[in-house]
């Protein structure tokens, strides 16, 4: 079996570069970017048969552009998973300080973020 999937028209043994889907209530074609798997309602298509690509009278075709060069970059995709990975990551407890900093009162029994949890004063 091979991992490159192929053109779904007929005699077309060219790689598949987009994906085509039906909206029939909206009576829509939307060609989009090259599915992440093989959908059994949709159809890949090659470049060429992408750009010929016509649709019924009355019916709209939608073309989602796959290379926005406004879009984000690699490294800003990169970056954004490092931040989220870095946010991920467990805080460690505070360090006990000397008594009577700003902040440690000696009644704070936990930390979950930004949140303290306190003893009861009864």
């Amino acid at each position: 079996m091979s991992l490159l999937r192929r053109c779904s028209r007929t005699a077309c043994g060219r790689p598949a570069a987009t994906t085509l889907t039906y909206v029939y209530a909206d009576q829509t074609a939307v060609l989009g970017p090259l599915a992440t798997y093989a959908e059994p309602h949709a159809y890949d298509l090659c470049e060429t048969h992408s750009e010929r690509l016509s649709a019924p009278r009355g019916w709209e075709v939608v073309r989602l552009v796959h290379d926005d060069p406004h879009g984000p970059t690699g490294d800003d995709l990169l970056a954004l998973a490092d931040a989220v990975r870095e946010a991920a990551r467990p805080v460690p407890p505070p360090a006990p300080g000397p008594a009577g900093l700003a902040g440690e009162t000696g009644r704070e029994t936990g930390r979950r973020g930004h949140l303290r949890v306190l003893r009861s004063e009864d």
